[in-house]
């Protein structure tokens, strides 16, 4: 089985996690309404300094950013544990070879 580059899920997982963050809640703020961003607005009790307002957008683009980063990275991690894992047992348990 071949391996994950974590550093790079890390970076991809990353850009997708700020920039989605903050592309919604710029689409929030362009939408407009009488309560923008009702349910969005609750991440601000998890990320400390978040608000759908154009300020927040880019705390949230941080925020995003680093916790995509950590998810990819613990993915990448995870996954690559298990591939190695497996490539040292060699054998199929019914004592044929891969």
């Amino acid at each position: 089985m071949a391996r994950i580059q974590a550093g790079v899920l890390a970076v991809v997982c990353a850009l997708l996690g700020g920039v989605g963050l903050f592309a919604l809640t710029a689409w929030l703020l362009i939408k407009g309404g009488p309560q923008v961003g009702k349910h969005l607005g609750l991440l601000g009790h998890y990320f400390i300094g978040y608000s759908v307002t154009w300020p927040g957008s880019l705390v949230g683009l941080v925020y995003g950013a680093f916790f995509g980063g950590v998810v990819g990275w613990s993915i990448g991690k995870i996954y690559n544990g298990i591939v190695n894992r497996r490539n040292a047992r060699g054998s199929c348990p019914t004592g044929g070879s891969r």
